[in-house]
């Protein structure tokens, strides 16, 4: 495991960077200096020839200081407002901060709207390549200011995680503010362990995950492992360290081994089945029977109508789907060939009683499987 992990590391070219909250914050305040040294240590990698993205927290604290909040609001227009307040004062600091170094920064703030889309997801992609062609470190965050929970990532360790998916990155590190994954919340167990590496993310992992809190910003551990589950989906390791170390990120890139790994898997998705997988937020859902179950996620087939057993939500054409199984396990998610309202119509039907039940066959398949992407079978 040394001499893969090592590997990864030495062979990183491109790698996202997310600071957490917990470790952006101190006393309730930004804290200038962790960001001084991680921009130090991106730095270092610039100069070694890795091209760094940097997903980054903080725009609240940043606010909450500037206008002397003592406690976060609970209602969201003052807490989109405080972000808004925040979000320059946190840009500025990294400004400051790289210019040191002769570094110019660009600050990108997204919605999970603007990657559900697959000519915007393509735009911001463009963006940020030219970007680092430019030797420009970008600063993203989600633009927290217009955000609603229909087009919200979530927590910033899923919008890196996307961001890691959308640039093909090699790798992503989050810092956060303890040493990585442990079998039990180490600041209440004594008895807890550190997990150096994870193979395979099943039940026991997410366990393990879910006794973990985050202190400050939405996403607690489980957030991090639902990061770790989609990137290694795409073959890209990620690693989970804690960010206050001193020059951990340089420390990672040397060979030395600090937090938790998660090794990627061998049999990756392809760039387009990721978007399909793990950007696009599912406007309803398919149940399926055993048979195209089966078809579906063990022989790379379409998915047909007569293999639909219930339909739920109201979808248009070309709208993204979940499909699940009997036992309301997801399967997969794709993109649908016809409206919700005709799905109830030919569901349970063969592909020749399409036209006699609506009049027309434009598709022989409600999902072709060119559309679809397997995430809940192994």
């Amino acid at each position: 495991m040394k001499n893969n992990r090592v590997n990864y590391f030495a062979n990183t070219k491109r790698v996202v960077v997310k600071i957490g909250s917990g470790v952006l914050t101190e006393s309730k305040m930004l804290n200038v200096s962790v960001i001084r040294s991680v921009s130090k240590q991106v730095h270092t990698l610039v100069e070694n020839g890795c091209e760094v993205i940097i997903v980054s927290s903080g725009a609240m604290a940043s606010g909450e200081k500037k206008l002397g909040f003592n406690k976060r609001p609970d209602e969201i227009p003052r807490r989109q407002a405080i972000a808004a307040v925040g979000q320059p004062g946190l840009i500025i600091e990294y400004e400051k901060a790289l210019a040191k170094y002769n570094k110019k920064v660009a600050q990108i703030l997204l919605t999970s709207d603007d990657l559900n889309h697959r000519e915007r997801y393509l735009n911001a992609r463009n963006t940020i390549y030219t970007l680092l062609s430019w030797h420009v470190i970008p600063i993203i965050n989600e633009n927290d200011t217009v955000v609603i929970d229909e087009i919200k990532f979530g927590d910033n360790d899923n919008l890196a995680a996307m961001i890691t998916l959308l640039m093909d990155a090699d790798m992503l590190i989050i810092l956060t503010d303890i040493e990585g994954l442990y079998t039990k919340n180490p600041k209440t167990s004594p008895d807890a362990e550190l997990v150096p590496a994870v193979h395979s993310i099943g039940k026991d992992i997410e366990k393990m995950a879910g006794d973990i809190p985050g202190p400050l910003g939405t996403g607690g551990m489980l957030s991090k492992i639902n990061a770790a589950r989609k990137v290694t989906d795409a073959g890209i390791p990620m690693v989970i360290v804690k960010g206050e170390e001193p020059e951990i990120l340089t420390m990672l890139f040397a060979g030395e081994e600090h937090g938790t790994f998660f090794v990627p898997k061998e049999k990756k998705l392809p760039s387009r089945k990721c978007w399909l997988a793990h950007t696009l937020k599912p406007k309803g859902a398919l149940m399926l029977d055993d048979g195209a179950v089966n078809a579906i996620a063990k022989k790379g087939k379409s998915l047909l109508p007569i293999g639909i057993v219930r339909v739920e939500g109201n979808f248009g054409v070309g709208a993204p789907v979940e499909f699940v199984d009997k036992k309301n396990r997801r399967i997969g998610i794709g993109l649908v060939n016809y409206s919700a309202d005709d799905v109830r119509l030919i569901k349970g039907l063969r592909t020749g009683q399409i036209e006699s039940c609506l009049g027309s066959r434009p598709y022989d398949e409600v999902i072709h499987r060119d559309n679809l992407a397997i995430t809940g079978v192994e």
